[in-house]
């Protein structure tokens, strides 16, 4: 028989009408996990050469952004400047090989030197353009002015409303319109007198494409083309390759008229131009004086050619001139141990003749073997101390024009102050120092 016993559980009852629903205990907080303060923190890039110095790795957009903006914008700018070149290296063999272009620029500058100067006309160069040609205009005529050539700038229309007055009968025309057929300067061409010359500076390189040239024959063309349209080049057709290339061609018509017109074009720029930087430093280049560039006779080695019985060799001259600490050599007698610029004792070797010498001319004597070593004081081309550098230069131009058996580039000058030598210098110096300024 089985025994019954009480069951025993864990239920409880509620004698209660009222219920309350089942709600599961809250769960436990998760834990905290911090937020990362950077997300794409740099990665240490693997290098087995030299880890300390491997760069990063980054991330940034912004920088890689602005980098990539502004290698565009630099690439935009090596484009532009690398095609405007491209069509000056053009203009340059177009004036160099191309006889319609080559005969333009002489009977140009023919046209203006005739017209300019003592001996001239007195007439002046007028500038007729519009829109950028006109601007470009504006700037040749500052170019043809501080150069000593009589210029002036007239707009087309405000010349066919009054001042067409301002062209003289000596005058020089120069037209300058890329197209050819500007309409402003059509409508003037009647009214131009046709006894002035008149100078066309365009794109056209032959006549007959030309409209302003068909109506005005005897028009001299002056080409300034351009080797591809503006559009093609920077997809806009602003003038920036044509002006370019104009303002070049008229710069060189200035500089040439200019050569043509005065012996000395450093001096008439720094006299029309005595302000700003460029004044200043014209003035103080112009105040420059011979003896400043000269080779103080103090500096200058004596080698005494009575000091033994031997005569001297080309390697006496050669330690001499090492010895020297400017490498010229003065050659004296003990009865003549001064300069004397009249007579014998101030023979000079200067310090590019030293160079000339060989292995074999060490032991050829120097009076009667090597005589173009020697400078005798006949053969000095003597200037005063106070000439500037540029009155210098120009007097020894004109000698090698003039003389060439007298004066050289390895001719020596001879820097006189009260008839006495207080410097030497080479000529070939002195034109090198001049070419700088």
């Amino acid at each position: 028989m089985v025994e019954r016993r009480p069951v025993h559980n864990s239920e409880v009852y509620l004698l209660s009408q009222n219920r309350f629903p089942l709600v599961p205990p809250p769960s436990p907080p998760s834990p905290i996990t911090p937020a990362p303060t950077d997300i794409c923190s740099p990665i240490e890039s693997l290098s087995l050469d030299e880890p300390e110095t491997a760069p990063s790795v980054s991330c940034d957009d912004q920088s890689f952004d602005e980098r990539f903006v502004s290698e565009e914008r630099l690439a935009g700018a090596v484009h532009v400047l690398s095609t405007e070149s491209r069509a000056l290296q053009l203009i340059t063999n177009l004036y160099s090989t191309d006889e319609i272009a080559r005969d333009g620029f002489n009977r140009a500058v023919e046209a203006i030197t005739q017209r300019q100067g003592e001996g001239g006309k007195n007439g002046k160069v007028v500038i007729i353009g519009v829109g950028k040609s006109g601007h470009v205009g504006r700037k040749l005529v500052a170019t043809f002015n501080s150069l000593a050539i009589k210029a002036a700038f007239l707009h087309p229309t405000e010349a066919l409303h009054g001042d067409l007055g301002q062209i003289a009968r000596n005058d020089t025309l120069l037209l300058i319109t890329f197209s050819g057929k500007t309409p402003e300067l059509l409508l003037l061409l009647p009214h131009l007198d046709e006894d002035l010359p008149l100078i066309l500076l365009t794109s056209h390189t032959r006549p007959d494409t030309c409209e302003i040239i068909r109506q005005r024959p005897d028009t001299i063309l002056l080409p300034a083309p351009i080797h591809e349209s503006e559009t093609k080049s920077f997809g806009v057709s602003a003038p920036t390759t044509s002006t370019t290339v104009a303002m070049a061609v008229g710069d060189a018509v200035a500089v040439v008229a200019s050569r043509e017109l005065h012996p000395s074009v450093a001096s008439v720029f720094a006299k029309n131009h005595p302000g700003g930087a460029i004044g200043a430093a014209l003035k103080r280049h112009d105040e420059e004086v011979i003896r400043d560039l000269s080779v103080p006779l103090k500096d200058v080695a004596t080698l005494n050619m009575d000091e033994n019985d031997l005569p001297l060799t080309g390697a006496d001259v050669l330690r001499a001139g090492y010895a020297s600490p400017s490498g010229w050599v003065r050659l004296t007698t003990q009865q003549n141990g001064g300069f004397d610029t009249s007579g014998g004792g101030g023979i000079l070797v200067s310090p590019s003749r030293i160079r000339q010498l060989s292995s074999s001319d060490l032991s050829r004597r120097i009076d009667t073997e090597l005589g173009w070593l020697l400078t005798h004081p006949g053969e000095f081309v003597s200037i005063a101390w106070d000439t500037t550098v540029h009155q210098a230069c120009d007097f020894v131009n004109a000698m090698l024009l003039v003389n060439k058996n007298r004066c050289g580039e390895d001719s020596i000058i001879a820097v006189m102050e009260k008839g006495e030598c207080v410097g030497v210098m080479e000529v070939a110096s002195l034109l090198e120092e001049s070419a700088k300024r």
